[in-house]
């Protein structure tokens, strides 16, 4: 679980209720619960999520949503390891003695690499099929960033939408004084939501969706590298020394005491 990610929604919200309850107290909080402006804001939202996107990608949302609360980041000092481990026993006993090591791996991306070595294919077909995938990863990403970056759109636009349908609402019913405060509120708090909801939750999203990306494919650089360095029959320290570039100075230093 992303600590930082909860723990940034939960501060606002926790300031938020705490400066509306300051001089108000509890009772500062009703005209923020509003179910026909949540309604108005959120639905819309989604509905024109429906409108922009395929259903299959919109219904891929929790999986991307899972992403952003999750921190699965591998360690890359233990990868150059890895690789450095791989290329002894390839040097000892050749690309075969690899097979049992493939299955204590976590990590498919890294899996299919080594068996292509394992099969004998060359450094361009190798290089071309793990830069491929590479790709459709990308634009598999590209996509989720994309749909919380639109949502991060269209919450504001329709609390504007909101906003504009209470007024008209109040303005119609300006003749019932009472009736004019209850508009008001429903005018005010779409916007609240779904401004809220933009610069809160759906921007923020795309933009930690984004590092998430450039993170995992940099791992994935890192694969294809040490891949290639294996299968071009580099020994261990040469390895090492190549994939260390990669990491920052920390983490070299924990490789080297290691």
């Amino acid at each position: 679980m992303d600590i930082a990610t909860i723990l940034g929604i939960i501060l606002f919200i926790g300031m938020a209720l705490r400066a509306i309850t300051w001089s108000e107290g509890v009772a500062g909080l009703k005209p923020f619960i509003n179910v026909e402006a949540f309604l108005v804001v959120m639905g819309g939202t989604f509905c024109a999520l429906l409108v922009n996107y395929d259903l299959k990608q919109v219904l891929g949302l929790a999986k991307v949503l899972k992403k952003v609360l999750s921190t699965t980041g591998e360690d890359t000092s233990q990868l150059v390891t890895t690789f450095v481990n791989l290329s002894q026993k390839a040097k000892k006993e050749g690309f075969l003695a690899l097979e049992s090591d493939i299955k204590n791996l976590n990590d498919d991306f890294l899996k299919r690499a080594l068996q292509l070595v394992i099969d004998g294919s060359d450094q361009e077909f190798i290089r071309n099929m793990l830069e491929t995938e590479i790709g459709f990863i990308r634009e598999r990403h590209k996509v989720g960033r994309e749909i919380f970056n639109a949502l991060g759109t269209y919450a504001p636009a329709f609390g504007i939408i909101g906003t504009v349908m209470g007024m008209i609402l109040m303005l119609n019913s300006i003749s019932d004084v009472e009736e004019v405060p209850r508009r008001m509120a429903l005018a005010l708090a779409a916007a609240f939501f779904g401004l809220g909801a933009g610069y809160l939750l759906f921007l923020p999203m795309a933009g930690k969706l984004h590092r998430r990306s450039e993170e995992e494919l940099f791992v994935k650089e890192i694969i294809v590298r040490g891949v290639l360095l294996l299968q071009s029959g580099a020994t261990p320290s040469l390895v090492e020394a190549n994939l260390k570039a990669y990491l920052e100075p920390s983490k070299r230093q924990l490789i080297k005491e290691t």
